[in-house]
């Protein structure tokens, strides 16, 4: 009798236990009484009958996430790899339908994924499938509320998080891109070196501008100098060409002492001497002479016309200065 009635308290305890259970947050729990529909039991402790009544299945009411793989194939006749994340969640007034209607609600709302990608992608080609993805997951939204409200089930969002074409139109764009770039670089770059070249030759026009006028400066200059320097020497008694003679002398001198003072200098000035200066002054002399005694023959041996009564006859004299000898040409 004892071991009896210790049997039966164990096996009371048991149902009496059995019949409480717990339902976590954010979960619906099923109640099936002899395999029918009973009630849907929400978080907290919750009462069956024990023996009687049984928990068919819990439903999650968290918001889910499912991503799809799809491959297809745009307007322009390239395959594409897209991958959809969609986010679902369960309504909790609609978790009869959910449980008791989708056997697998996964497989379900990939085909209807799959239905709407595949009918919306091939209206595009390959550059709008990247600009319009929105716009794809705008429409598998939509369609996807459509069928899974009728089963429970709402579509938060869907979002096309990688479009991932085939790896040679991939190098083809990545070498169609490079290639803009370089051709935007090569203008950019000869746009700077015109820019350059115009600048470069604006600065050296400038510059020769300001030498020519630095030169002719320097020259009147000299001119000022030297002739400020005859000047003083005539008033000590000196005359013009002593004093000439004396300036390039002193300008000799002076070239020498500039050209010493380079340490770099790799000039040589031939000849090297006083009379060096008096030869070159001599010269000068010289061709100065020599260029006004030409220029005086060539005057003199210019045609000259005559006037006799009312005609005119040309005279030339091919040597020299008298007007005997002189042959007309008429």
């Amino acid at each position: 009798m004892e071991a009896l009635f210790i049997t039966l308290v164990v096996f009371g305890l048991i149902i009496f236990f059995s019949s409480f259970f717990t339902v976590k947050q954010q979960t619906a729990v099923v109640i099936e009484r002899f395999g029918k529909f009973t009630s849907i039991r929400n978080s907290g402790l919750q009462l069956k009958t024990p023996l009687i009544d049984r928990i068919a299945g819990r439903v999650n009411l968290k918001i889910q996430q499912l991503d799809i793989m799809i491959e297809t194939q745009t307007k322009d006749n390239v395959f594409v790899k897209m991958k959809v994340s969609v986010q679902f969640k369960v309504i909790p007034e609609h978790v009869y339908e959910a449980f008791y209607k989708l056997e697998y609600p996964h497989d379900q709302i990939t085909a209807y994924v799959f239905d709407v990608v595949r009918a919306e992608v091939p209206k595009l080609i390959l550059d709008d499938v990247f600009l319009r993805k929105d716009d794809i997951a705008v429409a598998v939204k939509r369609e996807l509320n459509e069928a899974m409200m009728t089963y429970g089930y709402d579509i938060i969002n869907t979002l096309v998080t990688d479009i991932d074409p085939d790896i040679q139109v991939k190098n083809a764009m990545n070498r169609i891109n490079a290639a803009e770039r370089e051709k935007t670089a090569a203008t950019f770059e000869s746009e700077a070196q015109r820019i350059r070249i115009v600048a470069k030759a604006k600065a050296e026009a400038e510059s020769k501008k300001l030498q020519g006028q630095g030169i002719a400066d320097q020259r009147r200059e000299i001119a000022k100098g030297l002739v400020e320097s005859v000047e003083v020497l005539n008033a000590v008694g000196i005359n013009s060409q002593e004093a000439s003679a004396l300036i390039v002398i002193t300008q000799h001198y002076d070239t020498l002492q500039a050209i010493g003072a380079d340490t770099n200098s790799n000039l040589i000035l031939l000849p090297n001497s006083p009379q060096a200066a008096s030869d070159m002054l001599n010269n000068m002399v010289t061709s100065f002479t020599a260029s006004n005694i030409i220029g005086e023959q060539m005057k003199k041996q210019a045609p000259r016309v005559k006037k006799t009564g009312n005609h005119s006859s040309l005279d030339y004299n091919p040597s020299d200065t008298s007007d005997n000898g002189d042959e007309t040409l008429k």
